[in-house]
């Protein structure tokens, strides 16, 4: 380890030692020292020094700020006519800094507000980062990102996918305007659930669905035999589209509140509590003739509510031909809803995003850490029955039941 000889004049000491900011003047005046012998030894000469042995030339100073525990240094730092002269000073600086930078990406996608982020940087370091540059290091954030969305799928199968859209505020041509955040969700053949991508688009339209299930089909995936959403129109068009043969199981939940949308106020609860049952019968004939029940109490009472109810309940019954282990978190969409959540509690501190781009960034960054920890953590499903149920339908076992029950999407 390289040794330097740090002079100080005793007039000098005191005098640092007398001001405020003494301790971090008393480290500027070492570390410009220090920086003075690294450039002596790099040349190999002192200044103003003619031996036939020096290896270059220095150049004057540029200022450097460096900050520390003891607050921010300016430094002065020596430079060379061709620019050979580094330090190990600035290296280790950098790492540190990389460091810090890292933490602050961290705070911001645990929803810590840019002003806040600000607030504490200038109590831990002295120093205080503007909002803008808080924003800016997150941009950092766009290649891993990127990475992610874009990996393939080519090893696996995904035999159920969930999609769900979600409404958020960003600014675009001079006006904040509502923008959609179409993700899909999967189950892979191993049981783990995965973010498989998103899209940021003008809204939830067909265009939209398509570019994020073009998106999809193009990384690979594959082996989908069933889709759960909601019933929006665009949704329900691009999966006729993009997954023909599959199933579609329209969210019960949604459903459910578009039955009771349609039913005067005085009856909902009633409707309600006959809807339940229904919905978790142990089959889909005990589930089509409690429905038929219901629609023959109140088709006079509730008839646009009933009327609601036939018209979709076949949909909405399809998760009822899959075995039993599978229905419960398959029979709405609420595995995409719970992400929905975290994603609005974070979103909602920004209330209004700059741009398209920074609304990516962040909710890229959220599903890709639910990714990571999803793949961490316990398997979804146990997928052996699964598997078994399909090899029993390919061979011929209840595959007339099965294809008169199932809700083929081309069939909506």
């Amino acid at each position: 380890m390289t040794e330097y000889d740090i002079k100080l004049k005793q007039e000098d000491l005191v005098a640092l030692l007398t001001k405020d900011d003494s301790m971090s003047q008393l480290v500027t005046e070492v570390v410009n020292q220090v920086l003075e012998a690294q450039m002596t030894e790099h040349l190999g000469a002192d200044r103003y020094s003619h031996d036939k042995g020096r290896k270059g030339y220095r150049n004057g100073y540029r200022p450097r700020k460096l900050y520390t525990r003891v607050g921010t240094l300016t430094l002065r730092v020596p430079q060379t006519r061709d620019g050979s002269f580094s330090t190990e000073i600035f290296r280790r600086y950098q790492r540190s800094e990389q460091a810090l930078l890292s933490s602050l990406m961290q705070m911001y996608l645990q929803g810590v507000s840019t002003r806040k982020v600000s607030k504490i940087t200038e109590e831990l370091c002295g120093v205080s980062f503007s909002k803008s540059t808080v924003s800016e290091v997150c941009i950092e954030l766009d290649a891993r990102i990127k990475a992610w969305k874009t990996r393939r799928f080519d090893n696996q199968r995904y035999p159920f996918i969930i999609v769900d859209a979600l409404v958020t505020d960003v600014r675009r041509d001079h006006a904040v305007r509502s923008t959609g955040v179409l993700v899909a969700y999967g189950v892979n053949d191993k049981g783990y659930r995965e973010v498989l991508g998103f899209v940021v688009a003008d809204s939830e339209t067909e265009a939209g669905w398509l570019e994020l299930f073009k998106d999809l089909r193009t990384r690979g995936l594959k082996g989908v035999d069933l889709v759960v959403s909601d019933a929006h129109t665009g949704l329900v068009k691009a999966l006729k589209a993009q997954f023909q043969g599959a199933s579609w199981q329209r969210c019960q939940a949604h459903f459910i509140r578009n039955i009771l949308g349609h039913s005067p106020r005085h009856c909902r609860k009633e409707i309600a509590s006959k809807l339940t049952p229904m919905f978790t019968a142990a089959d889909m004939q005990t589930a089509r003739a409690l429905a038929k029940s219901i629609i023959a109490e109140f088709e006079k009472k509730a008839a646009k509510a009933m009327e609601c109810l036939e018209r979709g309940l076949d949909s909405a019954l399809t998760v009822l031909t899959f075995p039993e282990y599978y229905r419960k978190r398959l029979r709405t969409s609420n595995l995409a809803e719970r992400v929905n959540e975290e994603i609005r509690r974070r979103e909602k501190i920004i209330r209004v995003f700059p741009n398209e781009k920074s609304a990516e960034r962040l909710v890229g960054a959220l599903l890709a850490e639910m990714h990571d920890t999803w793949q961490e953590s316990m398997r979804y499903f146990d997928m052996q029955e699964y598997w078994d149920f399909k090899q029993d339908a390919q061979s011929g076992e209840d595959t007339e039941a099965v294809v008169d029950n199932v809700v083929s999407i081309t069939d909506c």
